[in-house]
């Protein structure tokens, strides 16, 4: 049994941070097997559906620890390699966001305010003394 494609669907929650799709041999998919942060770090956790008493019960899930610990090791690297990879774009998006806030405002030819014709000030008439 050879894998032949996982892709990783990151979400942001508390415990679960990706859905996956498995490809086997080019020819069988799993969907919507899940990673999940427990107390003892990540784990894989097969697709599943309630019964009627309330349980989980997995759909399709390895038969031998062998299998399990091979899909579980391929998935969780998987995952770690597309969370970098998000991680990095992101960085890579708010440095650019740094770089244009950080660079010089191009700038608009100020316009020179129109200058008012300097009026010359009137003279005040001279008053004369008045006549005693």
């Amino acid at each position: 049994m050879n894998i032949t494609d996982v892709k990783v669907f990151l979400r942001e929650s508390n415990q679960l941070k990706a859905f996956v799709n498995m490809v086997i041999d080019d020819a069988f998919i799993i969907r919507n097997i899940k990673v999940i942060e427990g107390d003892n770090g990540l784990f894989v956790a097969m697709p599943s559906r309630r019964v009627s008493s309330g349980e989980y019960r997995d759909i399709a899930h390895p038969i031998n620890t062998e299998t399990r610990n091979m899909i579980e090791r391929i998935i969780i690297e998987k995952y770690k390699e597309v969370l970098q990879e998000a991680l990095l774009s992101a960085n890579e998006g708010s440095d650019k966001k740094v770089e244009k806030s950080v660079e010089e405002p191009k700038e608009k030819p100020v316009e020179e305010p129109k200058e008012k014709p300097v009026e010359e000030p009137k003279e005040k008439p001279v008053e004369e003394p008045a006549a005693e």
